[in-house]
């Protein structure tokens, strides 16, 4: 075979080549969205079902007298709304205890976890099993932590109490009013594990660099952490903010199980300092048996929550700062 025939042979299997991968590009541009579709169909479908159909139907019982029980109920339109906004005082006095129990624990929270994280950061001796112990309360199940804590809290036998009474001090009642608000604000922060995790592998996304730079200039540690830390860290400790406020708003379970009962928690044995929000929708709708109004005051706080948090959005322009070159955000 001569020169030309194999470089004929060449061209003609290259080309080829090219057109099956060219072939193959087609049928997969074919059937890209497809493919997409079929393989993102079990959160759709999640989605439909699980989240966006019960929404729906909350906000048709929102307009219903419907007790969660008996098929005799029927449309009031607003009425349930125009009762939340006009003569139910104890529904506000719930939010603006939740707002104040949210403005503490999240604020604390994001910066103990901060702290910790600046601490384990360091070159020190058993660096991770530290990190471990720190970590380990974010994992354990929210149940058996509330009731750990309602054991500790125990007015007759709780392990504060008795730390209290060895150093002269009396038993103080931590889960009836109105001790048990600063009893559920400190069971919140025991996991400050979580926040200190993100925290820490944001910080070890700081460039060296820079922080050794600005201790060469003679910038102390604070400054160092105040100008060159926080800043560059700052989509997380935002990130940290927006998730921490959303649940913190939301908070249920640990009201209704920090009680001092040996019974099953129930909603009625909440004390008032610690009825949040959430307890007073839970009590609507299963000891009031009033799913109409529960439904309203789920629809008015999710409405409260979206409002803020894109306020906050916002506002994040002032604060946040993003490590991304101008030319490529401006390309894009």
């Amino acid at each position: 075979m001569t020169t030309e025939a194999m470089t004929t042979v060449s061209s003609r299997s290259a080309a080829a080549a090219v057109a099956g991968t060219s072939t193959r590009a087609r049928g997969w541009r074919r059937y890209r969205a497809r493919t997409f579709y079929l393989f993102a169909s079990p959160w759709i479908l999640g989605f439909i079902f699980l989240t966006l159909a019960p929404i729906l139907y909350a906000l048709a019982v929102s307009f219903t007298n419907y007790d969660g029980a008996s098929p005799l109920w029927r449309w009031v339109g607003l009425r349930n709304y125009v009762e939340l906004f006009t003569s139910s005082p104890a529904v506000w006095q719930s939010l603006l205890r939740t707002f104040i129990y949210a403005s503490i624990v999240v604020p604390l929270s994001v910066v103990g976890g901060l702290y910790l994280a600046v601490l384990v950061n360091r070159r020190i001796r058993a660096r991770g099993a530290i990190r471990a112990i720190f970590f380990l309360p974010s994992v354990v199940p929210i149940v058996a932590t509330a009731i750990m804590w309602r054991l500790m809290f125990n007015r007759d036998a709780g392990f504060i109490n008795g730390l209290i009474v060895l150093f002269g001090g009396e038993k103080q009642a931590w889960l009836a009013d109105p001790l048990s608000f600063y009893a559920l604000i400190v069971m919140s922060l025991w996991g400050l594990g979580g926040g200190m995790i993100i925290c820490l592998a944001a910080l070890q996304d700081v460039p060296a660099e820079l922080e050794e730079a600005a201790k060469i200039d003679g910038a102390g540690t604070l400054r160092v952490i105040w100008n060159i830390t926080i800043p560059m860290i700052s989509p997380v400790l935002y990130f940290l903010v927006i998730t921490g406020i959303i649940g913190a708003l939301q908070v249920l379970v640990q009201p209704l199980l920090l009680v001092e009962t040996n019974k099953m928690a129930q909603s009625a044995l909440v004390p008032q300092s610690s009825t949040l929000y959430m307890v007073h929708v839970y009590n609507e709708f299963f000891t009031n048996h009033r799913f109409g109004f529960g439904s309203a005051m789920l629809w008015v706080f999710f409405i409260l929550i979206l409002a803020l948090t894109l306020i906050i959005q916002k506002m994040s322009k002032r604060f946040v700062y993003y490590n991304v070159d101008s030319d490529t955000s401006n390309e894009r």
